[in-house]
C-alpha cells in the first residue's frame, strides 16, 4: 500500500493562521488516487500556536468544519483512507480527536487523545474526564487493517505500548506535534513503538522550519524498527510503499520458536513491578501455588453470595481464588447469580433470562441475606472485573443456558480487562466446554460434573481441560490420581468443615471451594 504523510509548515505567530490553514489545504489538494492512506498532523484546525483558549476556540470555530469537510472530500477524491486530527465538539466540551475516513469519505471512527498535556487541561480547558477512566486501546478496522492511535504526548507513555500490542494491530497512526523533540529522539520513540507493537508506525507532524532539527520528523517505521521514510523538517508531502502483511517475528528467547517481540515479553511480565498500585496484583493461574482455597460465591457466610461485599471480603483476606456464576439476561447483559430463578436470593421471581437487566434492577438482591444488606442490586460481570481483575484467580461458572453470543461477550470482557491469565471457565456441559475451546483456546477450562460425575476425569481429558471440579461425594482417590497423571488439577466442591478439608488435601486435592473462607483457609495459613 502507498502511504502519504503530510507535513505542513507551522508558526508561533497566530496572526498568520489564515495563510497557514490554506497551506494545509493545498497539501491535501496535492494528494492523488495513487495513495492508499493519507496521514495528517495534530490540531489541523489550529494551524498556528494559539497561545490562549480564546484564540484556540476562534480557530476551531473558523476552520474546523471546513477542514473536516475538505478531508472527507479528499479521501473520496483520492479513493484513500485518511486520518486527520482536529477538535471534536461534544456536549461535555472540546476534545483532541483523530478522525478516520474510509475511501468513500465516510467517517468510520474517532480516537480521543488519552494523555492530555497539563496545559490542554488547565489552560485550554479541553474535555478530559474520559481520560481518567479505564478504557481499551482504540482500534479501528478498515479493509481488514487494524489501526491503533497515539497523539503527540501519548508517544511518551511507553507503558501503553504493551496494551496496544495485545490488540494485534497492523499500524499505529500518530497525528502529532512534539515540537520540542529532536529528529533523532522522535525516530527512537517511533522505532521503539513499532518494534514493541509489531506494527507500522505512520506518524505525521509539522515543520517548525526547514532548517530546524526539532519537531517535524513525519515518518514511517516498519515492525523491525527500520525507518522507511523520514521527512525531517521538509515541508510538503512524501510517500512510501509498505506491505502490512510483513510482520517481524524473532525467536522467543534463544533457541525458541519465532514470535512477536511483545508475545515473548508477555510470557515473563511482572505487572506489579511498574506502579505502586501493583501491590494488589497476584500471581497468575499458571504460577499461583497450590493447594488453594477458593471462596465459593465469595465469602458468602458473611455477605450475600455473588456480591461485591462477599468478593471484596474474600480478596481482602487473601483468597487465592473466588468463584462465581454467570447468566445472561433477556437483553444479553452478563450478570452474576447462581440459580436460574430469582426467588432464593432476591425479592423477585421468575427466570433470570426472562428479564432484561433494567427489570432486574428493580429487585433487592441483599435483603434476604440480612436487613443491613437491603437495597443491593444484581451484579454485572464487568463490575467484578473492573474491581478485582488480576487481584485474585477467578473460577467462572458458566451456566448451561449460555449461548454462543453470550460466551463471546464474556470473552470480550476478559480481554478488555486483560485478565486471561487470571481466570478459568468451569462448566458441566461438555458442548459449552467444546465451544469455549474453539472461541478462546488460550483461556483455561475446568470440567464440571454435570450429569456424569463419575466420568468427569475422562471427560476432562477428552475436552482438553486443565482442571476438574469434583463434586462430593462422587469421586475417589483413583480419580484424583488419574487426573494428576494427565496433568489435570483437581478442585473439589465443597467443604466448610476443617477436618473434611484436611482429608481432601491429604488425598491430593489442589483447590477446595468453601462458603466459609476464613475458617477453611486457616488450614493453609
Amino acid at each position: 500500500m502507498k502511504i502519504c504523510l503530510i507535513q505542513p509548515k507551522y508558526s508561533t505567530d497566530y496572526s498568520l493562521s489564515d495563510y497557514y490553514f490554506e497551506e494545509e489545504l493545498k497539501l491535501l489538494s496535492k494528494c492523488d488516487s495513487s495513495m492508499d492512506i493519507i496521514v495528517c498532523p495534530e490540531a489541523c484546525d489550529i494551524p498556528c500556536l494559539a497561545g490562549s483558549i480564546e484564540n484556540a476556540e476562534k480557530s476551531v470555530e473558523k476552520y474546523n468544519k471546513k477542514l473536516l469537510d475538505f478531508a472527507a472530500e479528499t479521501a473520496k477524491r483520492c479513493n484513500a483512507m485518511l486520518f486527520i486530527n482536529a477538535s471534536d465538539i461534544l456536549p461535555t466540551g472540546r476534545r483532541n480527536t483523530t478522525f478516520a475516513f474510509d475511501r468513500n469519505g465516510d467517517l468510520v471512527g474517532k480516537y480521543y487523545k488519552q494523555h492530555l498535556t497539563p496545559s490542554e487541561v488547565s489552560e485550554m480547558k479541553l474535555d478530559s474526564d474520559y481520560s481518567f477512566e479505564y478504557s481499551e486501546p482504540t482500534v479501528i478496522e478498515i479493509e481488514g487493517i487494524r489501526f491503533a492511535f497515539l497523539t503527540c504526548y501519548d508517544f511518551y507513555f511507553y507503558e501503553s505500548f504493551a496494551n496496544i500490542a495485545r490488540q494485534n494491530v497492523d499500524a499505529v497512526i500518530g497525528c502529532s506535534h512534539q515540537r520540542s523533540d529532536t529528529h533523532r529522539a522522535l525516530e527512537i520513540m517511533s522505532q521503539f513503538l513499532a518494534y514493541n507493537t509489531n506494527s507500522y508506525v505512520l506518524r505525521s507532524s509539522v515543520s517548525m522550519d526547514e532548517n530546524s532539527d526539532i519537531g517535524g520528523a513525519s515518518m514511517v517505521v516498519a515492525p523491525t524498527g527500520e525507518t522507511l521514510l523520514n521527512m525531517y523538517s521538509k515541508v510538503g508531502i512524501d510517500t512510501v510503499e509498505i506491505d502490512f502483511n510483513k510482520k517481524y517475528f524473532k525467536p522467543a528467547g534463544f533457541g525458541n520458536p519465532p514470535a512477536a517481540h511483545y508475545e515473548y515479553i508477555e510470557q515473563g511480565r511482572r505487572g506489579f513491578k511498574y506502579r505502586p498500585s501493583g501491590s494488589a496484583i497476584v500471581k497468575n493461574d499458571d504460577i499461583m501455588p497450590y493447594p488453594r482455597i477458593c471462596a465459593h460465591r465469595g465469602f458468602n457466610t458473611i455477605a450475600p453470595e455473588n456480591s461485591m461485599p462477599a468478593f471484596g471480603a474474600a480478596v481482602a483476606m487473601g483468597a487465592e481464588e473466588i468463584e462465581f456464576d454467570l447468566w445472561a439476561t433477556k437483553d444479553g447483559e452478563i450478570v452474576s447469580i447462581h440459580d436460574d430463578t430469582l426467588d432464593r436470593v432476591s425479592n423477585g421471581s421468575g427466570k433470570v433470562y426472562e428479564h432484561t437487566y433494567e427489570e432486574l434492577l428493580e429487585y433487592d438482591f441483599g435483603v434476604k441475606h440480612g436487613e443491613k444488606f437491603g437495597g443491593m442490586k444484581i451484579l454485572r460481570f464487568e463490575e467484578i472485573l473492573k474491581k478485582f481483575s488480576c487481584h485474585t484467580i477467578m473460577n467462572i461458572h458458566i451456566k448451561e443456558a449460555c449461548k454462543k453470543e453470550n460466551l463471546e461477550k464474556i470473552i470480550s470482557l476478559i480481554n478488555k480487562y486483560d485478565c486471561k491469565k487470571y481466570v478459568y471457565f468451569m462448566c458441566g456441559d461438555d458442548d459449552i466446554l467444546k465451544l469455549l475451546r474453539e472461541l478462546a483456546p488460550d483461556i483455561t477450562r475446568c470440567q464440571g460434573a454435570g450429569k456424569k460425575p463419575w466420568e468427569i476425569v475422562d471427560r476432562a481429558i477428552e475436552n482438553g481441560c486443565k482442571k476438574v471440579q469434583l463434586f462430593k461425594p462422587y469421586f475417589n482417590q483413583e480419580m484424583i490420581d488419574k487426573a494428576h497423571a494427565n496433568g489435570i488439577k483437581c478442585n473439589v466442591f465443597w467443604s466448610d468443615d476443617v477436618n473434611e478439608a484436611k482429608k481432601f488435601l491429604d488425598m491430593g486435592i489442589d483447590t477446595i471451594l468453601t462458603n466459609d473462607y476464613n475458617l477453611v483457609s486457616q488450614i493453609l495459613k
